[in-house]
């Protein structure tokens, strides 16, 4: 596949005329998917998919397509000379782009996952057997996944990583359900029973008739799973370059000094370990790790080429969202295994539903709880909580009422599959928080 996509980088570099110059990315993925309800398989397949999108520059004005590849030569040889004439067609009709920026220097790379993944054959009758007795709705995807990138300076970039997905939810009755996942490089046959077992030990505590709370301030535990819904509103605008200079950031009362995280908060995009490629659509070459948070402080932001354009400053190849991709926060001393008697009396919180800004400015959160939430007594889960509307900003949750991070941390991938499976994914702790507020 990687020989492939160099020659077609080849080709279209013997196609530019005058000064053209381009850039291009491939991306594609052989993945199998199985999807479950009542405990049985619904639907199951294997998608191959590869995709080419083209960026052709010529002086200050530049024009973008896509097109989908078949993998044969002569084929894909006609649908980029096709793709070349309509760019061409375009480019007189275009204005300057005074921030459009493109790697000039060459900085090629390969990166070659090793391909551990257990077969397909013998992972679905496992997850099969966790459902037994029980109404088990999931999906579960893996397989490898692509990414490259050329320009006609030379340059060439390679990314593959091998990983599978599962999400999965125990169902109880109407809302009453227990989500979880387990993703990853290999398949540990003893890490997912733990998985399974912690779930159903969950499920069996759902048969209680529920708990209800009046409106108030909880001490609570957020699960890495609810965590990184909340991490995922921090995508929007939070870490960019851009967002800090227009004072469009939610973390804006950070940005001016006048709030603060907990210092034992630290924030990173972490490209090394995680499933994105380490370069992006205009030929930078990502770091391994961009500290955003350190100590409960801001330290850095994500420069996508076109902000550093505008701003005069070295990009540190972050997308054109500035958003991280591979999110990570360092987990701290509180052991998993001893979060419910951490936690006292309150309230466990596996999942989040319908979060998003109350107050961007403040970067305050509301959100509800969802499938399995449980009043917890004494270091001991009591009963399913009733749904409940919460609303908290960012800085009493991970800064003033923080009293801690579990030591051990989730590896969590983004399930949706839109065109493509998503390369997104995050490592996170769960936290233990005082006086979190629910408003109903």
């Amino acid at each position: 596949m990687q020989t492939y996509f160099y020659q077609l980088a080849d080709e279209i570099t013997a196609r530019m005329q005058g000064n053209e110059r381009f850039t291009c990315t491939y991306s594609a993925e052989d993945s199998d998917f199985v999807r479950l309800n009542h405990s049985a398989v619904r639907q199951a397949g294997s998608v191959t998919q590869r995709a080419l999108a083209l960026d052709l520059i010529n002086g200050a004005r530049h024009t973008s397509e896509s097109i989908s590849l078949s993998g044969d030569l002569e084929l894909d040889r006609a649908r980029i000379n096709a793709m070349l004439a309509r760019s061409r067609e375009k480019i007189p009709h275009l204005t300057d782009d005074p921030h459009h920026l493109y790697a000039t220097e060459i900085h090629s790379s390969e990166h070659h996952g090793k391909n551990q993944l257990a077969q397909t054959s013998d992972t679905v009758p496992a997850i099969l057997d966790a459902g037994q007795a029980r109404d088990m709705v999931g999906l579960y995807a893996s397989g490898g996944m692509y990414a490259g990138f050329a320009n006609s300076l030379g340059q060439r970039n390679w990314f593959s990583s091998y990983n599978h997905n599962l999400e999965w939810s125990f169902y109880a009755e109407t809302d009453k359900a227990v989500k979880s996942g387990y993703a990853g490089f290999t398949w540990d046959p003893v890490e997912f029973q733990g998985k399974v077992d912690w779930a159903n030990e969950q499920l069996d505590v759902l048969s209680h008739p529920s708990h209800t709370i009046q409106p108030g301030r909880y001490r609570v535990y957020i699960s890495p799973y609810a965590l990184y819904d909340v991490v995922g509103m921090l995508s929007w605008g939070c870490f960019g370059l851009k967002s800090h200079r227009t004072k469009q950031t939610p973390l804006l009362r950070m940005l001016e000094g006048k709030e603060k995280l907990n210092p034992s908060v630290t924030v990173l995009e972490n490209t090394r370990d995680g499933i994105a490629p380490n370069f992006q659509d205009a030929g930078f070459v990502k770091p391994d790790t961009v500290t955003l948070i350190e100590g409960g402080e801001l330290r850095s932001t994500l420069v996508s080429p076109r902000s550093a354009k505008e701003y005069d400053l070295p990009t540190n190849a972050a997308s054109s969202q500035e958003a991280p991709e591979s999110v990570e926060i360092l987990g701290g001393n509180i052991p998993q295994d001893s979060i419910l008697r951490e936690l006292d009396t309150g309230i466990y919180i596996n999942n989040v539903w319908y979060l998003n800004y109350s107050d961007r400015n403040a970067c305050r959160m509301t959100g509800m709880t969802r499938f399995a939430t449980f009043w917890v007594e004494n270091g001991e889960i009591k009963a399913p909580l009733s749904v409940m509307r919460f609303d908290e900003t960012l800085y009493r949750m991970l800064g003033d009422n923080l009293i801690g991070l579990t030591a051990e941390r989730d590896l969590i991938m983004d399930s949706t599959t839109y065109q493509a499976r998503s390369t997104e994914s995050g490592r996170l702790p769960g936290i233990l928080v005082g006086e979190f507020s629910f408003t109903l």
